[in-house]
């Protein structure tokens, strides 16, 4: 016998399940990006001025600062796409928002964080290898022989770093959105990201390319572009969480 439902009924439960999405479907993320932007720019351009400052100082420090830096990623981008649901719930957002990750499931972020550290680490320290490699091997070789040695181990190092960062970042495009709002574990939000962003490759990869373009022309005025960049991004990544997955 069923049993009589009762209202407001609750949501259905968040599985980290994902669906195919046009791919088309990453313009109208750009667009959404753009308009959440509109809505309050002052807070926006607040956020990232703060964000650029905060992670510029952090870096300066020779090598821990670079790995602190990765580590704080998923948190501030909590904090970024909280930014979003305010703006998306009509409520009005602050920059305080921008730590919001560090006040929930910050523990499960920096995991995030240190996974994403380990897979760019390890991807640079294996061109690393492979670039030295070729140096020496050309150097040990002769002149036009060892030319051509060293300029394949930089190629291939290339090409390596390229291949093997797809996976780390669809593992963690969404990552940060899932452990914010949904409290999944590290590894199994970083599976689910894995898994939406293998289910709609095209729409990501043209998202990718996309944001690589725009981040080229960013930087050509002393990083100023990266004021208007950033947010649009962050604002195009929740539409696109809002996008694949269900129930979010």
């Amino acid at each position: 016998m069923n049993e009589t439902p009762v209202f407001p009924m609750a949501p259905a439960r968040f599985t980290g399940e994902s669906r195919e999405v046009d791919p088309g479907a990453c313009f109208d993320w750009l667009r959404q990006g753009w308009a959440m932007f509109l809505v309050n720019p002052g807070v926006w351009i607040g956020s990232t001025v703060l964000l650029l400052v905060i992670l510029m100082a952090i870096s300066i420090v020779p090598l821990f600062g670079q790995i602190a830096a990765h580590l704080l990623v998923p948190l501030f981008g909590a904090g970024m796409i909280k930014l979003c649901r305010r703006l998306g719930e009509g409520e009005e957002p602050e920059i305080a928002d921008l730590f919001a990750g560090f006040h929930h499931n910050a523990g499960q972020l920096v995991m995030v964080g240190v996974f994403f550290a380990a897979g760019i680490f390890g991807i640079a320290f294996l061109a690393f290898l492979l670039v030295s490699g070729g140096i020496l091997g050309g150097g040990v070789t002769g002149k036009v022989a060892g030319f051509g040695i060293a300029l394949g181990g930089v190629m291939l190092a290339g090409l390596l770093v390229m291949v093997l960062s797809v996976p780390v970042i669809m593992a963690t495009w969404f990552a940060p959105a899932l452990v914010f709002f949904h409290d999944m574990k590290p590894l199994d939000a970083m599976k689910a990201s894995f898994a939406a962003g293998a289910k709609n490759f095209l729409p990501m990869a043209i998202f990718g390319v996309f944001l690589v373009v725009a981040l080229f022309f960013a930087m050509l005025p002393v990083g100023m572009g990266l004021l208007l960049l950033l947010p649009v991004f962050s604002g195009a990544v929740y539409a696109s969480y809002r996008d694949i997955f269900s129930g979010s």
